[in-house]
Formats: C-alpha cells, structure tokens, sequence
C-alpha cells in the first residue's frame, strides 16, 4: 500500500497522523506533465526545468510541440489537499528516454499514476504504460485536448493503446485546475479498487 504518515505539529491537543498519497504523473516529451502538477497544485510547485539547448535537439523530438523551449530534468512536485488529513503529492516525471533512470526512484510507494497522452503523438506514451503495466501500478490515462487536435473517445484511446480491460481513459485540459482534480479522483478511485481486489486475493 501506497502512502506516508507524517505528524501534524500544529496547535491543539495533540498531533494527529496526516495521509498522504504519493501520484506519479508521466507521460511523453511535452505532452502537459508540467502544466497539470502547476494547474492543480495548492502550493507553488517545484520544478527542475531547464532551456532545450542545440545539443538536445539530437535527441528530443520536438515535433507538434515547436513552441517548448524548457524540459524537465529531473522532477516537478506539487501538493494537494483531499479533504483534512488526507493529501496527494504529485511527482513529475521526465519524459526524455535519457531520464528514465529516475522513474524506479520515483515509483517507489506510489499509489498510483497519470499517463498524460497527446493524440498527435499517442506513441510517445507507450513507454509509460508499460511501464506501470509491467510493475502493476494502477494508472489512468489522460488525454490532454490540446487545440486543433483531433478528438477521439475513450474507446478509441484505449483500443490504439491495447489497454488492459478496466484501466480508465479520461479526456482532460491539464491547464485547468477542475479538469486536472477530475483526473486525480479518477484514479485513486480506481486505485482504491485495485489495492482492495488484490487484498481480497491474498487472502482468499
């Protein structure tokens, strides 16, 4: 089970065990990760962007996303509050293949994860499902509707991306902030399901 206790040192008669669940959020090269933890996230988020150089160009397909001029080095992190007691952190993952080494370390006691797709470039997230299909982290997709993209449902999503039965396909704008807190419920939702099912297993 994914999630960490830590102790709230405000005022009162005694500290009480605050929850918070540990969200990864992946996905392609530009494809909204950074945009989604800023858009959703209480605090100021931490990010580790830096500028795309010459050099990068070698290696980082640009394509459909001519406009970015930053990338992700390492990680973004944002928080978000449930309800009382009950928090979400929100890790960013990099999408370059260069950056991968990161992803075990950042997996590690993740409830669960987004999978950020673009349409145009639905391939790019390949790599993140499997990913997470392989190490059976629970994970939602999320389409983000980027202007002028084609639009295609959920089922159509879900069947180019030979998803397994179950796994939830959402459309979302990852600059809005409502969207961006849909897709999160979404998914420790179904996180919630898969956890208890594989719960039940054990022990049956």
């Amino acid at each position: 089970m994914a999630y960490e206790r830590s102790e709230n040192t405000g005022s009162g008669d005694g500290a009480d065990a605050a929850l918070a669940l540990k969200i990864l959020v992946a996905g392609g090269f530009g494809v909204g990760k950074t945009t989604l933890v800023g858009a959703v996230s209480e605090i100021r988020p931490l990010r580790t962007e830096e500028r795309l150089s010459r050099a990068g160009e070698r290696v980082d397909d640009t394509g459909g996303v001519d406009q970015k001029t930053t990338t992700t080095v390492a990680m973004d992190f944002g928080r978000i509050t449930i309800r009382s007691g009950l928090s979400l952190y929100l890790f960013g993952t990099p999408g370059q293949d260069r950056f991968w080494f990161l992803w075990d370390e950042l997996s590690q006691g993740a409830l669960g994860a987004v999978v950020l797709a673009d349409t145009r470039r639905l391939e790019d997230c390949f790599p993140a499902v499997d990913y997470f299909e392989h190490r059976k982290i629970p994970f939602v997709v999320a389409v983000n509707c980027f202007a002028g993209a084609r639009t295609y449902g959920a089922h159509d999503v879900s069947r180019a991306l030979d998803l397994d039965r179950g796994t939830p396909v959402v459309l979302c704008d990852a600059r809005d902030r409502d969207s961006g807190k849909e897709v999160l419920i979404r998914l420790v939702e179904y996180a919630g399901r898969m956890h208890t099912a594989r719960l039940l297993d054990t022990v049956g």
